[in-house]
């Protein structure tokens, strides 16, 4: 489940909302072990990933670095390489 959560500080341009929002969904399905809640537990898992996500946001607006920021292209091409590695038989 939480494979998709990937680091979001230091990037130009800067992690959407949606990758945020994207994190904090799987952060709080892996903590509740379901990837979809109950209907009697649907309330709590949304203010649990608004709050999840809203604290990650305080975290990236408040994180500094002396680093240059990572070129997400470059980045995923990396991955991709890294993937090719990993899964070629």
């Amino acid at each position: 489940m939480c494979r998709n959560i990937r680091t979001l500080h230091n990037f130009e341009p800067p992690a959407t909302t949606d990758e945020v929002d994207a994190a904090a969904l799987q952060y709080v399905r892996k903590i509740a072990g379901a990837a979809k809640p109950s209907q009697a537990n649907a309330e709590a898992f949304e203010k649990a990933v608004a709050a999840v996500a809203a604290a990650t946001r305080e975290l990236l607006d408040g994180l500094t670095t002396t680093a240059p920021p990572k070129d997400r292209e470059v980045e995923a091409a990396k991955a991709r390489a890294r993937a090719e590695l990993r899964y070629a038989r």
